[in-house]
């Protein structure tokens, strides 16, 4: 049973029945808080955690709850309560302690137990005995199960695992300690887009349990060890790994960045909502700093918040509609000319289906001419509609096109720009110096995109600056 249960309830926890809930563990546990008071621990006598509790956040994103939580949430319908209990997995009896507290909740507020079978059999009524931590708690993070001088090591047991505020919050402290973030999950586990991203660049992994007693890497595929402090690839592939799973399913990923002068009025999210109304027809259902995406799209104040956080970056997750799988990051930064999007946008589409890709070359055009386009590069990759990441090879993602706004057609030169190596011509967007250039590759793939980028940044690199303009 999975030592992380979560209380979906109708109403806002307060702080008694919060209070009531912890009272779970027996008269010999004490509450205390963590996390800058945005966690409540339940500790054993000797001030040991048991069991932590998020703050409770509202999700008001339509099919949120449904897409992290899997058909067993079905049932709980948006606007929901959703609040966290995690078990310390030191301590004996912790999963029915996580469900009890769960369960408490719910019997006060109205709901769900998330998984179901965390519900406690009595409705939670019953204290649990003999809840004790065998071991002191790893580190200031309540997310982390194991601490060394080189990782911190989560233990997750969900048929999908977010980039959670609690995640996102230990991700930050690992950085901070100069360690990586290593995620323990099963065979069965798949990941979201937004925590594969976080996990990339090594020490940071994703480990997972062969169901032999053995680890390979979910990403890479490479056998696993423990040794000195941390999970280290052998440079052996993993069989269970290389089982390479067709759906026929297929996903459709920009990569682009927009940049803008940094005046008062502007306005942020604009060519990421202008991307998805093109391809789904619609905006974004949400957003939010962490998953759930639980607030609803709003770009005044998803920029009053990177607002407030300016100078440092602001990290946000937008997601789709029910039904319309797509999923996005956006990173906002300050950068010497104004402030610089940074866009990842995936759309999964079910077997039979096909990507909008005639409308793309219009989209590019707008992006250049109204969003202040830096560069974008668009893929498609044989891979789950869902857009959920699996512990098995995927086909990997193939370009087909590629385009620069005309800040990077001007840095470049123009003439340089519309040197292109490739069959097809570069096709200019919009007029004058204000115009752009999309480069379709074709069925060219990596090797037309490496192609296209030595011919583009030729001068560059005879300088020393082979980034170039625009670059990916």
């Amino acid at each position: 049973m999975t030592t992380d249960v979560i209380a979906l309830t109708e109403q806002m926890p307060d702080p008694w029945t919060l209070m009531a809930g912890l009272m779970s563990g027996g008269p010999d546990t004490s509450v205390a808080a963590a996390g800058d008071g945005a966690v409540i621990q339940l500790c054993d006598a000797e001030g040991r955690p048991l069991a932590s509790v998020e703050a409770p956040m509202l999700v008001q994103t339509p099919g949120e709850i449904a897409r992290l939580l899997g058909p067993d949430a079905a049932p709980v319908t948006e606007p929901m309560w959703w609040t966290e209990v995690r078990a310390a997995t030191a301590a004996p009896n912790s999963p029915q302690l996580a469900g009890t507290i769960a369960t408490r909740l719910v019997g006060q507020l109205g709901g769900a137990v998330w998984p179901p079978e965390a519900t406690a059999p009595d409705g939670g009524a019953a204290a649990v005995p003999g809840v004790t931590a065998t071991a002191a708690t790893a580190a200031a993070q309540p997310a982390v199960d194991v601490l060394t001088d080189k990782v911190a090591a989560v233990i997750q047991d969900r048929p999908v695992v977010a980039m959670t505020a609690w995640l996102a919050d230990a991700l930050r402290a690992t950085r901070t300690s100069d360690r990586g973030l290593q995620i323990v999950t099963p065979r069965t586990a798949r990941l979201t887009l937004p925590l594969r991203a976080a996990l990339s660049g090594l020490p940071n992994r994703w480990v997972v349990q062969d169901g032999e007693g053995g680890y390979y890497d979910g990403l890479s595929g490479s056998e696993l060890h423990w040794q000195d402090g941390a999970f280290t690839a052998t440079g052996t592939l993993a069989s269970p790994y290389a089982q390479l799973a067709e759906t026929g399913e297929h996903q459709l990923l920009l990569t682009f960045a927009t940049r803008h002068p940094a005046d008062r009025d502007l306005l942020l999210g604009g060519a990421l909502e202008a991307t998805w109304q093109q391809l789904t027809g619609a905006a974004p259902a949400g957003w939010g700093t962490a998953e759930p995406a639980n607030l609803p799209w709003d770009r005044q104040e998803l920029t009053d918040l990177a607002r407030d956080r300016a100078p440092d970056p602001t990290l946000l997750v937008a997601v789709g509609h029910p039904g319309r799988p797509a999923i996005a990051t956006l990173r906002v930064g300050r950068v010497p000319s104004g402030v610089e999007e940074e866009v990842t946008l995936a759309l999964g589409y079910p077997k039979d289906t096909a990507p909008p890709l005639d409308t793309l070359l219009e989209l590019a055009e707008q992006l250049v001419t109204e969003h202040g386009l830096v560069s974008l590069l668009i893929q498609r990759r044989h891979a789950r509609a869902d857009l959920t990441i699996p512990a098995h090879l995927e086909a990997p993602p193939v370009p087909g096109a590629f385009l620069i706004g005309s800040e990077a057609v001007q840095e470049i030169g123009p003439a340089q720009a519309r040197r292109s190596p490739l069959t097809d011509p570069p096709v200019q967007l919009g007029r004058g110096a204000d115009a752009g250039l999309y480069y379709p590759l074709g069925d060219g793939g990596w090797e037309a995109y490496q192609q296209l980028m030595g011919e583009l940044y030729r001068e560059a690199k005879r300088k020393g600056n082979p980034g170039g303009a625009g670059g990916h």
